[in-house]
């Protein structure tokens, strides 16, 4: 599911557990305001120290090189408390090979209350904890420099995500935010891109000077344009 004219502007209001340091006083900002001038990538999780978000976090802790490249800011939340994901930290860190006390390169939202994941609709009526309150799903929201939603993914609580997909999806998001192409499936940097199907040929021409190349269909339209 995918929206690129949607606002994302919740103000959330638990509170910030960044690496293997916390502060406890309620985040006053919302989370585009943390992407401002860069891209931004919030992910949530169902719930601290369970073995598929261990190696989901572990995996977003590892490729943190690669989102800075792309001039993303990382976010994780997760509905328990600061001490639970200052505990949980730890276990991320084993779980990767790193000393239990390192600083994970990204914040997690403590938002044991709910009162995010109700607000950016992240509850997943199908999964509860003991006391039957639901879970949050996998969501995963990218936010341009505009402070707008450009990517929405829904993932099951038994479904851990493909964080090289995620990059993936961030390099066509930012190319296509700079170039008027849009990515084929399967796309992956380097690859060829297709001309967009409101560009003229004259246009086209002018924007692309490395060359147009049209596929040849049985129907004779020539709306597969590739680009280098």
């Amino acid at each position: 599911m995918s929206s690129c004219s949607s606002s994302l502007c919740p103000s959330p209001s638990g509170s910030v557990c960044e690496g293997g340091l916390h502060e406890n006083a309620r985040v006053a900002t919302s989370f585009v305001s943390l992407c401002v001038y860069r891209w931004g990538v919030l992910f949530s999780h169902p719930k601290d120290f369970t073995p598929v978000c261990t190696t989901e976090l572990g995996r977003a802790a590892r490729l943190a090189g690669e989102f800075q490249k792309r001039n993303v800011k990382m976010i994780a939340l997760s509905i328990d408390s600061v001490e639970d994901h200052l505990g949980w930290s730890k276990d991320i860190n084993f779980y990767n090979g790193e000393p239990a006390s390192a600083t994970l390169p990204f914040p997690i939202i403590a938002d044991d209350k709910r009162e995010l994941a109700i607000q950016l609709g992240m509850l997943d009526p199908d999964e509860r904890d003991k006391d039957g309150i639901p879970l949050t799903a996998r969501c995963v929201f990218v936010v341009g420099p505009d402070k707008r939603l450009k990517l929405s993914i829904l993932y099951p609580a038994t479904t851990g995500r493909n964080f090289d997909e995620i990059l993936r999806v961030i390099d066509s998001l930012q190319l296509t935010a700079q170039k008027r192409v849009a990515t084929p499936v399967d796309w992956k940097p380097g690859d060829r891109c297709m001309v967009l199907p409101n560009i003229s040929e004259e246009e086209a021409k002018a924007l692309f000077p490395d060359g147009v190349f049209p596929k040849d269909l049985p129907s004779g339209k020539k709306y597969l344009r590739y680009t280098p």
